[in-house]
């Protein structure tokens, strides 16, 4: 286990490349359930590179998600922002973000079987290496990549932002393929600091290669600029914070490298 204070550095965070980023809406379907989902890729790189599934935040697959695969084109990756909830729901309050959330979250099968029809389609695009395949996630999706770990699925590397850390299946020694990276507000309500500890106990015991950074002052959502203006409305410790997002997209980009290098 590596444990990082924040802000023993700050990475540079270069501004977004412009032009030959395309996005494509794309639908799929699980059983009866549409879901509706997007891929950007940078079509000026030629050759497979590998693919990075982007999950969303509680309010379901909006820009935001959207964004995020944009910024992993220009990176040089193909990114999937899949849908969790089916049918593309968005919420636009708190109280129905929390109704989609816990559907998926009390059913960890089915949430599985949505992630995989989601890397499935991304390892069938024509430029993706599908034997180098990565997960981020924010918020309630931060907690999603770090099941789909647990439960073995095959990805290099996961990334949670602001994600929840607690398990009804707790990793064990030998089934977490990939490198783990959470990110997290160290004054962050809603992940208690016996959360924090129960994991690094968890992934110690499990023999995981993680890192733990935790961002001294940050609060939930730390990541998303429309944070900010959430909080303020609906009255939740949501805030954005430039410097943590910065660190955390560097750090991130470092475990990318490394995992797909080797």
């Amino acid at each position: 286990m590596r444990t990082i204070t924040a802000f023993m550095f700050v990475a540079s965070f270069l501004p977004a490349a412009e032009g030959g980023v395309v996005g494509e809406e794309i639908s799929y379907e699980i059983g009866d359930t549409t879901f509706n989902g997007y891929i950007a890729t940078d079509d000026t790189t030629e050759g497979k590179r590998p693919g990075v599934i982007v999950v969303h935040e509680w309010w379901g697959n909006n820009d935001y998600t959207r964004e995020r695969a944009n910024m992993l084109a220009e990176l040089g990756y193909t990114a999937i922002a899949l849908d969790m909830y089916g049918d593309g729901k968005v919420a636009d309050h708190p109280d129905d973000a929390g109704k989609f959330a816990s559907e998926v979250s009390s059913n960890m099968e089915a949430a599985e079987a949505r992630f995989r029809a989601a890397m499935d389609l991304l390892k069938q695009q024509p430029n993706v290496d599908g034997e180098r395949i990565a997960a981020i996630g924010y918020c309630f999706g931060g907690g999603v990549v770090l099941e789909m770990a647990r439960r073995g699925v095959d990805l290099d590397a996961v990334a949670s932002f602001h994600g929840s850390l607690g398990t009804a299946n707790p990793a064990k020694p030998g089934e977490v393929k990939a490198r783990v990276a959470v990110f997290n507000g160290a004054d962050d309500p809603f992940v208690k600091p016996e959360q924090i500890e129960a994991f690094k106990t968890e992934m110690d015991g499990a023999k995981v290669d993680y890192i733990f950074v935790n961002y001294p002052g940050v609060i939930h959502s730390f990541t998303n600029t429309g944070a900010t203006a959430n909080g303020e409305k609906f009255g939740l410790p949501l805030k954005y914070d430039a410097e943590a997002d910065k660190d955390s997209w560097a750090r991130m980009q470092e475990l990318f490298d490394e995992v797909f290098a080797e």
